[in-house]
């Protein structure tokens, strides 16, 4: 049996100053997320044979986990994956942050929305519309890029979507920093997507 541990972040919590800053990456990263490792790890001790299980299947098919401890797996292993994304589509500038897509990718957003200013528009209209808690998304769905939101921790591989970009507009994310600001959160993300890793995350759903 392997319990899932919490990850490294490929960079010093300050890498993504003055965008985001090192305190609310500090905690967000070791509170946070260390809790939705350590009760996604207690939900599964009731069923130790799910250990065996890649997560993302039980994402995929919350059906396939005992009732008991469904949601729990939905709340805590979505918040673990939904993380572990987020950590690795951000970088510092001069290392992926702080520019825009190229390639493969960018021509499917231009073909797509028209332009990056147009999708980043409508990316951003769909995280501000966000109500409480949530996500929001590039996916591929139906082999095309699609931009969706979600609730809580939900995954979007319960809805067939492959994650290619994911944005945390929980609270926790950015009120150090921005307090109730959100948007000027989401003007400041911009600045460290890590675009190089997202357009991988897009060719490997090619």
């Amino acid at each position: 049996m392997s319990k899932y541990t919490l990850p490294s972040l490929p960079y010093p919590y300050d890498a993504l100053e003055p965008h985001i800053d090192a305190r609310t990456m500090e905690i967000h990263h070791t509170k946070h997320h260390q809790t939705y490792v350590d009760k996604l790890n207690a939900a599964l001790e009731k069923h130790p044979e799910l250990f065996e299980k890649p997560l993302e299947d039980l994402l995929r098919d919350p059906k396939q986990v005992p009732e008991d401890i469904r949601q729990a797996v939905i709340n805590h292993g979505g918040g673990h994956h939904n993380h572990s994304l987020f950590w690795l589509v951000m970088a510092p500038a001069g290392k992926g942050g702080g520019r825009e897509p190229n390639g493969s990718l960018a021509e499917e957003i231009n073909q797509k929305w028209g332009s990056f200013e147009k999708f980043k528009e409508e990316f951003t209209g769909a995280a501000l519309g966000i109500f409480g808690s949530g996500w929001t998304w590039l996916d591929i769905f139906e082999g095309k890029l699609k931009i969706c939101t979600t609730k809580n921790q939900d995954s979007i591989l319960m809805e067939n979507k492959i994650p290619i970009l994911n944005l945390d507009v929980w609270e926790h994310s950015y009120y150090l920093k921005f307090q109730n600001r959100r948007n000027e959160y989401l003007e400041a993300w911009w600045n460290v997507i890590n675009w190089p890793q997202v357009e991988e995350n897009f060719k490997k759903t090619k």
